[in-house]
């Protein structure tokens, strides 16, 4: 067995939110305990107040999550300001939570410090990572999602999926929060390990399109681009886009091992005397890039491509849950019709199916079934759960 079940409400008090959530939980248990959730809030809730309140219902929960830049779910679909909980039960999967502190100082320890503590409490491998880590935006760098990857992978193996996003905090960029049982955290990487009788499948879509030919970074240092080509990294832009500041529509597609698949990484600043450019996250030196432009209609194409990729590579009967991982920079360049990408979404899906999801400031998925993980930017990410 295995049951999911999905609460939202748009009510800005946040007793009376958390109340109706609940409320909307309960009824769709029936009599069922929950044995994980995960909890995606705006940040202006009093989020330990919520946290209180859900093990009050359901004491010793499993319980993770994040603030974020935008909620949506199958009750409410797009929402902002708003609070979403989905919890899980299962008497053939073990699910576990985990957290890690101190992100910023070391993300290596602090994925080890996560893992440990979810997987000493299983009696099966780890078959899914699901996490929601902090995210550290400043006037000119963001902590890379590759330093959070790379100790995943170093403590579960590179075979072990991780899938899901960083925190948000309404696009302020100033302070981001993260959740683990009653715990409201500032600095923490959460994870949600699953392992049992589970199926489960991915799919990642950004819609931007590339554009010239590929080149090569010839310098670069972390997020950091000094030359493409043996030019500029300034240069290199102002080729194709001309006299201005690079921005989020124009990222960079940063070609992988895996066939012609790229991740993006999205231009931030740009150093006028030097020419270099810092970016929303590493670029390998050496590695193969190209430009990318994007319309609106591409990345809403984007989204139903990416869950209809999920659905493809989906071996089970019929997905019991959906969650959805959303960059924020495809909110802010959809405007007005970011409820669409989701409604799309919502449109394939088999309407039954409780689904729930949030804008975030970095993604986590590979990209291929079988592939490495990478982190993302500017993509739609889409899993599916279930079991056999």
């Amino acid at each position: 067995m295995f049951k999911v079940v999905v609460g939202h409400s748009v009510d800005p008090e946040s007793q009376d939110a958390i109340e109706e959530i609940l409320e909307q939980c309960q009824e769709s248990l029936a009599d069922l305990k929950p044995q994980a959730g995960i909890l995606l809030a705006a940040l202006d809730f009093d989020h330990e107040l919520v946290l209180q309140e859900i093990n009050q219902s359901f004491p010793g929960i499993e319980l993770i999550g994040c603030t974020t830049d935008g909620e949506m779910s199958s009750i409410l679909g797009f929402e902002q300001g708003s609070l979403t909980l989905m919890l899980f039960c299962s008497d053939t999967v073990q699910i576990h939570a985990g957290v890690g502190h101190r992100t910023a100082e070391d993300a290596i320890a602090a994925a080890a410090e996560a893992v440990k503590q979810a997987t000493d409490k299983s009696t099966e491998e780890a078959k899914l990572c699901i996490t929601l880590p902090a995210s550290y935006i400043d006037a000119e760098t963001v902590t890379s999602g590759e330093e959070i990857l790379k100790g995943l992978n170093l403590v579960l193996g590179a075979q072990i999926p991780v899938v899901g996003g960083t925190a948000g905090d309404k696009s302020l960029f100033q302070k981001s929060y993260q959740f683990f049982g009653t715990e409201v955290l500032t600095d923490a990487l959460p994870v949600l390990i699953f392992s049992g009788d589970l199926v489960y499948s991915f799919g990642a879509g950004c819609g931007w399109q590339t554009i010239g030919k590929k080149s090569i970074v010839t310098k670069s240092k972390e997020n950091v681009v000094y030359e493409i080509d043996g030019k500029s990294a300034k240069d290199f832009y102002q080729q194709y886009i001309g006299d201005v500041e690079p921005a989020k529509e124009n990222p960079l597609a940063v070609y992988t091992d895996e066939g012609d698949r790229h991740y993006l990484r999205v231009p931030n600043l740009c150093d006028k005397k030097t020419g270099s450019i810092t970016f929303l996250g590493n670029v390998p030196e050496n590695s193969e890039i190209q430009l990318t432009e994007v319309s609106r209609d591409r990345i809403i194409e984007a989204s139903r491509a990416s869950f209809e990729m999920a659905l493809d590579r989906y071996t089970g009967d019929k997905p019991e849950a959906t969650l959805l991982f959303s960059c924020c920079c495809r909110r802010w360049v959809l405007g007005t019709r970011t409820k669409e990408e989701y409604q799309l979404v919502q449109n394939v899906l088999e309407k039954e199916i409780p689904s729930c999801g949030f804008y975030t400031y970095g993604e986590f998925s590979p990209l291929n079934p079988d592939g490495v993980n990478f982190f993302h930017q500017e993509t739609f990410v889409t899993l599916l759960l279930g079991t056999e």
